[in-house]
């Protein structure tokens, strides 16, 4: 299609052209343009040049400001408590593993979820009996997540494990059931909403503190108080299950074993005297002195954990990601 502008034929390509060079300030273009700007097809053109000008601008803007409104999106803040015992305390006071670790479980969940806050209400040494104990007085506040994380000191202080009727019955603070029972009822108390997440002892080789070796304690291979490790934490499965709760089971998912607990202990041979470095299960059935021998775990021993039972940086990014797992989905 042509348009008769005075007298000429001229194709739209060919007048469209015209005005591109005129809004591109070219002299030629521009002496056409005055002298016949109020022609109707140039009013027309110029017109439309405009209009589609202002379309682009405009999708421009919404563009600009929907990708302003996605970054500046933060997900709701949520509100965690964390009720452990050493491994959850250490997150706070990493100088007492002797700086090997960088960050415990709690800051690596929340470097991956910053929309979460976390209080720490870890107590080194407490078993979930001392937990139900103090429950009062601990000034436990209100959360919108709880994690316990109990039951390796349970275990080795000898306390009864008990029976899921302990914790049906709300039989007392005697046993492991017993005394989860004590806790969670304090917890939905402060918020009845609240996501509980219960996390399960992890396997533990022979423990030596590192500021004080005459504090240690052997592995979960065998027995304490005629109980397994492992019945502690199928106790704590058991009521995640009966109460529907989220259970973090270290004790057999998360890749945490006596084999891969430390690489080695490096103890003396009891027929020459001479220090090796003995993986499990070879290292159980050496004996130790915390009086005459050296620390048994070097920084070479330094596996899933530092010291046989506390998590290093690899243990306690093991357990964070567990948990990251789950805590993404919350909202």
């Amino acid at each position: 299609m042509h348009h008769q502008v005075f007298g000429m034929q001229c194709r739209p390509a060919v007048t469209t052209g015209v005005v591109v060079k005129i809004m591109n300030g070219e002299t030629g273009a521009s002496n056409f343009f005055v002298r016949h700007a109020n022609h109707p097809v140039f009013r027309n053109i110029i017109t439309q040049y405009l209009y589609f000008t202002l379309m682009n601008i405009k999708k421009l803007l919404f563009f600009v400001i929907l990708i302003g409104l996605i970054s500046s999106f933060k997900p709701p803040t949520i509100t965690w408590v964390a009720i452990g015992d050493s491994i959850t305390y250490l997150n706070e006071h990493i100088d007492e593993t002797g700086n090997r670790i960088t960050k415990g479980y709690l800051t690596r969940v929340t470097e991956k979820l910053p929309h979460i806050q976390y209080t720490n209400q870890g107590h080194n040494g407490w078993t979930s009996g001392n937990i139900a104990t103090e429950i009062e007085k601990l000034r436990i506040t209100k959360a919108d997540v709880y994690s316990v994380f109990l039951g390796t000191n349970d275990w080795w202080q000898g306390r009864s494990v008990g029976t899921l009727e302990d914790y049906q019955n709300n039989a007392g603070n005697a046993t492991l059931y017993g005394s989860f029972r004590i806790i969670i009822n304090k917890l939905r108390s402060l918020n009845a909403d609240a996501k509980i997440i219960l996390i399960t002892p992890m396997q533990r080789g022979d423990f030596v503190y590192i500021d004080d070796m005459t504090n240690n304690a052997y592995g979960s291979y065998k027995a304490k108080a005629g109980q397994r490790l492992e019945q502690f934490a199928d106790a704590i499965i058991a009521i995640g299950k009966y109460e529907k709760l989220t259970v973090i089971d270290l004790y057999h998912n998360s890749g945490i074993t006596l084999k891969n607990i430390v690489n080695y202990k490096r103890l003396k041979d009891p027929e020459t005297g001479d220090y090796n470095n003995y993986p499990y299960p070879k290292y159980a059935g050496i004996p130790f002195s915390p009086v005459t021998d050296e620390y048994p775990y070097p920084v070479g021993a330094i596996n899933m954990t530092y010291d046989g039972l506390h998590p290093s940086d690899k243990g306690c990014t093991v357990i964070a990601d567990m948990l990251v797992k789950e805590m993404k989905k919350y909202r």
